[in-house]
């Protein structure tokens, strides 16, 4: 039998916050290590435990805060030190979006020597009930008082005890309890392992992920809670294909508009969508003004889901192609396209992860090129723009190191110009950066 790993155990430590890492964590120094202290800040003196302990770094958790950062602020969320859906609701919000800039900035540094020519102005919007798209885990935990519904906690598994969200859209903000109270109530509680909200502009879904077939009664409770609090409920008894229509009988699609662009887009409660309405908006002027596109410019837009980007370029160019690999984003993003009565756009399904990529696109020239990749960034498809010949790229990013990694590709390897870049406040009171560079050649 394999011996049990021992647990080293807890030290308490008195420690000096350095800096905030990428995960937005205080950095500090002890005996020759760094150590990452969950919930403190740079310039402040705590008291704390280690959670974790390596050869080359610690990871602790604050007791006790010594001596205040004049950033620190009373969290608006009682659940906040426990729930890891966000991670700086102890932080003000004019020092979060400084702090993500400054993500930005060292990343850029760090892993491509660069420095862009302008740091963009950050963009901010509203620092509560912005999230429209969420997945909330479900499980029954009578030694938590019953069913729990909400994000798990920081570093763990477990889901957090909560009683409301600040940063849910208000349409299911203070669902969080009512949900618990619902499910408690069902045959199937313990067969429900989550449930994803989604909302437009005029209407809220929850889709409720079932491991059994829901009874009769249950549904007859389900249908009751979306009456009750004006909501349309989806089921889902196995992958997003699944999903059907509850109440009302028939789902209509939900909506976001562009009013700027004459545009509205529809998609269904599973799409990739921006959660931050207002910020999404705010994302696609700058990135539209940066990419300066002329009204006889052919356009191509990377990782285009269901048009967010394309259509309202589409109306301020001669043409836009859309490339995704998501087949079903993008036969979403043709009909939207037909609703609005856009003409000039097609879009064109291709694994941009590809190796090796290809296409027909990847054999002519484009004006300009505006990309939006996941996570992982785009390092595949990167070293192929410089063949397209565009006058400019525009690279929206959700994570500064792979923008970091591609951006030393584009300016060390291919000549071009880091013209400018900057942050977005697409995810107030979390880790999450979101940016956006622009580059010309050399």
């Amino acid at each position: 039998m394999a011996r049990r790993r021992r647990r080293t155990p807890a030290v308490e430590m008195t420690l000096s916050i350095e800096s905030l890492s990428n995960d937005s964590r205080g950095v500090a120094h002890h005996e020759g290590k760094a150590v990452f202290v969950e919930g403190a800040l740079p310039g402040e003196v705590v008291r704390c435990e280690t959670t974790k302990r390596t050869s080359k770094f610690d990871t602790a958790k604050v007791l006790e805060v010594l001596q205040a950062s004049s950033d620190r602020v009373q969290p608006k969320c009682s659940a906040a030190g426990v729930c890891g859906g966000c991670s700086l609701q102890h932080m003000s919000e004019s020092s979060q979006i400084y702090a993500k800039q400054q993500v930005l900035l060292e990343n850029l540094q760090q892993l491509g020597k660069l420095k862009p020519q302008s740091v963009l102005t950050p963009l901010q919007g509203p620092h509560w009930h912005y999230r429209r798209k969420a997945r909330l885990g479900v499980k029954v935990v009578p030694k938590k008082g019953g069913v729990l519904v909400g994000f798990r906690e920081k570093q763990s598994g477990l889901l957090a005890v909560m009683e409301q969200c600040e940063v849910l859209d208000e349409r299911f903000s203070h669902l969080i309890t009512p949900l618990r109270e619902l499910i408690g109530k069902m045959a199937i509680a313990k067969r429900i392992p989550q449930i994803e909200v989604a909302a437009g502009d005029d209407a809220a879904v929850l889709v409720f992920r079932h491991l059994e077939p829901i009874s009769e009664s249950d549904q007859a409770l389900l249908k009751d809670f979306a009456q009750q609090h004006n909501l349309s409920i989806m089921l889902q008894p196995a992958g997003p294909n699944s999903i059907q229509a509850l109440y009302p009988a028939m789902q209509e699609l939900l909506e976001y508009r562009l009013d700027e662009w004459d545009v509205s887009i529809s998609f269904r409660p599973t799409d990739f969508t921006q959660v931050n309405a207002i910020i999404n908006k705010l994302m696609i002027a700058r990135a539209l003004e940066l990419l300066a596109p002329e009204e006889n410019d052919e356009v191509l837009d990377l990782f285009c889901g269901i048009g967010n980007f394309t259509l309202p370029l589409a109306r301020v160019s001669k043409h836009v192609t859309g490339i995704e690999g998501d087949t079903v984003l993008v036969n979403m993003a043709r009909e939207n396209a037909i609703r609005n009565r856009i003409s000039n756009a097609q879009f064109i399904t291709a694994d941009l992860y590809d190796a090796p990529l290809d296409g027909s696109w990847l054999h002519r020239k484009w004006d300009r090129i505006l990309l939006d990749p996941p996570r992982s960034g785009a390092m595949e498809v990167i070293q192929r723009l410089p063949a397209l010949q565009p006058k400019r790229i525009v690279y929206v990013s959700c994570n500064p190191a792979t923008l970091a990694r591609d951006t030393d590709i584009l300016v060390n390897k291919y000549g071009y110009k880091l013209e400018a870049a900057g942050v977005m406040d697409m995810f107030p009171h979390t880790k999450h950066v979101e940016s956006v560079a622009v580059f010309e050649p050399a």
